[in-house]
């Protein structure tokens, strides 16, 4: 027998990893031309998903917990968006870029560990990843 163990990453946690990573959305299955055989970095993303050992799949939960952490604070940055200052309080005009960059941050190590490049959504500005 092989030492090989199969993840069991449920399929919301499989989009969300996927959704993190960059890569568009995977479908009802591996069927036609946008399937992610089409892809090598998508091909190989769906390969570690299926078959992180334990302790690896146990990151990746990490990462998505933290992720998921703080793309929830990034919306809440819109209620200050017309607020320069009030009283000692001073708006930081650039928290949302903040926020944003730090999640991004992350999204790229959560690649890195996975080591798949950044999917198309997360592709520096003005340069297009080519899979």
């Amino acid at each position: 027998m092989s030492g090989t163990v199969a993840t069991v990453f449920s399929d919301a946690q499989k989009a969300d990893i996927r959704r993190f990573c960059g890569y568009p959305a995977y479908g009802a299955g591996s069927a036609g031309f946008s399937s992610w055989r089409f892809f090598q970095a998508f091909g190989t993303l769906e390969y570690r998903l299926n078959n992180l050992a334990p302790a690896e799949a146990a990151v990746v939960l990490l990462y998505c917990s933290t992720l998921a952490t703080i793309e929830a604070a990034i919306p809440g940055t819109s209620d200050n968006l017309d607020t320069e200052s009030a009283a000692a309080w001073t708006h930081n005009a650039d928290e949302m870029l903040d926020r944003t960059n730090l999640f991004d941050n992350w999204r790229r190590r959560l690649c890195g560990f996975l080591g798949v490049p950044p999917g198309p959504a997360l592709s520096q500005a003005g340069i297009q990843l080519v899979v």
